[in-house]
């Protein structure tokens, strides 16, 4: 959503929901779509890569992933057709489909997701920076924790200005954002090396069976086409409903060809093994390599530009799917105030707490931003999936009058195939990140019982008795997991 304000509406991020404030159109929300996507995860593509598979692998996992996710842009381009009451995208999904604490839960993993996300940007910035300031390291030392904090409140000390503000500094980071990758893009291309990309096909001896190169790719494509459901976020906003969709699909099919673009030909470029050691952001190393120091430069700047925008957008983002949720009573009424400035500040502090405590744990991981990235991709899936199965119970409803499907067979066939990949994705996480997910999502449930008590009600149906048993026991295994050394950040 880095340009979600780009082209108007910025009182629309800030979700006042007021009936004066202006609607986005097609080519807003197709921004939006596009902004949400690039941000930090394809400057880090070649090292993230090459540390799994070769091209084939690459390949492989590039049309799966692409596959999977525009199976999921057609389910939020159907649901937004189907179902245009329901606001705020994935969240409001969750809910009409399978209850409340489900629907609570989609609303809270994605939020966490968003705050853990916002994290990356930081741990990449500082490694950015590191290159030249060695006190720094790979983002994951305490003064890079230290000035990453100062990051996090300074950027929510902006936005509680007034969403205004922040739109006019986004506007800026539009260009900065889309020029770097394509120009890395056309110079790797001139200086494309047929034998290094040749020799690369296959994979390194390290890379395992290609089945195993492509599972250890997916949470990466995750990550990096998180934001494809921004526009289904804001539909409330939308000028007209059928454009969200639109935008969905649009925005994807953009951002996808220019992400497997910047993979693919940096097997060009350097052997495998060379670009799985390059520091982050890895697409500086490799464009260094192609045409010297100033590529590197080149796509630092870019990058350090382009990730700010792309914070300051998943913040705002992260504090509209609070803020509509506690409108819809399923959070704490606290978390649905505005302040004169129409921005929803209880929900920023949240989300600002949360990224400094994510921010801090990664100073305890062996990988700060490949910890993040995953446990990012881990907290959407859940979401995406509850997304997905609503999709498919919606194709297969029957009409209570003709007791016909009301659901055709490409709708169902599409929710399906959205349903399986998210599947395979939970999958391909791995227990460790379904069990820190678990840890994250567990504690939750207390601003869940403060919502229920706000409206009078203290009963936990026994459908939401078993999701809520389910979770606190992976959150326990989670936590004696990582006490005993058999999961590790």
């Amino acid at each position: 959503m880095s340009s979600a304000e780009v082209g108007g509406a910025p009182e629309a991020a800030a979700g006042s929901g007021s009936s004066t404030t202006a609607k986005l159109t097609l080519l807003t929300l197709t921004m939006m779509v596009v902004g949400s996507m690039v941000g930090a995860g394809v400057f880090s593509l070649p090292r993230r890569f090459a540390q799994e598979t070769g091209v084939a692998g690459a390949l492989i996992a590039w049309g799966i992933a692409g596959t999977g996710m525009l199976m999921l842009a057609f389910v939020f381009q159907t649901l937004a057709v189907r179902k245009p009451d329901l606001d705020a995208g994935v969240y409001a999904y969750a809910k009409a489909g399978f209850g409340e604490y489900p629907g609570f839960f989609a609303a809270f993993g994605y939020w966490a997701s968003a705050c853990v996300g916002n994290v990356t940007y930081w741990v990449l910035i500082m490694s950015t920076v590191g290159a030249i300031a060695p006190a720094l390291g790979d983002g994951d030392t305490v003064l890079a924790v230290v000035l990453s904090s100062f990051g996090l409140w300074g950027f929510f000390f902006l936005i509680r200005r007034g969403v205004r503000e922040a739109a006019a500094i986004n506007r800026i980071v539009t260009i900065a954002k889309i020029v770097p990758i394509l120009v890395f893009v056309l110079l790797a291309l001139f200086c494309f090396k047929p034998s290094v990309f040749a020799d690369n096909f296959a994979g390194a001896d390290y890379a395992g069976s290609l089945f195993q190169q492509v599972k250890g790719t997916m949470l990466a494509t995750v990550f990096v086409f998180l934001g494809v459901e921004g526009a289904s976020v804001y539909s409330r906003h939308a000028k007209r409903r059928e454009d969200v969709g639109r935008a969905t699909v649009l925005g994807f099919l953009s951002v996808f060809a220019v992400f497997a673009s910047v993979t693919i030909v940096s097997y060009g470029i350097l052997p495998m093994g060379e670009i799985a050691g390059l520091r982050q952001p890895s697409m500086a190393g490799v464009l260094e390599e192609a045409v010297g120091t100033w590529g590197k430069v080149f796509v630092s700047i870019g990058l350090i530009v382009s990730v700010l925008g792309a914070y300051l957008a998943w913040s705002l983002m992260a504090a509209e799917v609070l803020f509509v949720a506690a409108k819809d009573k399923d959070m704490p009424r606290f978390l649905g105030r505005v302040s004169s400035a129409d921005v929803p500040v209880p929900a920023m502090v949240m989300t600002t707490v949360l990224s400094q405590v994510v921010l801090v744990v990664t100073y305890f991981s062996d990988d700060a931003f490949n910890f993040a990235l995953d446990l990012t991709s881990a907290l959407t899936l859940i979401p995406f999936l509850l997304a997905a199965g609503y999709a498919v119970k919606i194709a297969v409803a029957r009409d209570p009058l003709t007791g016909r499907r009301q659901g055709s067979t490409g709708e169902l066939l599409v929710a399906a195939l959205a349903t399986l990949y998210t599947a395979f994705l939970l999958y391909a996480a791995g227990l460790k990140f379904v069990l820190v997910s678990f840890i994250v999502y567990a504690p939750a449930t207390v601003l869940f019982v403060m919502a229920r008590r706000e409206q009078g009600r203290k009963r936990f149906s026994p459908a939401e008795l078993v999701i809520l048993a389910v979770s606190i026991a992976g959150a326990v295994v989670g936590v004696i997991a990582l006490a005993v050394g058999w999961i590790s950040l």
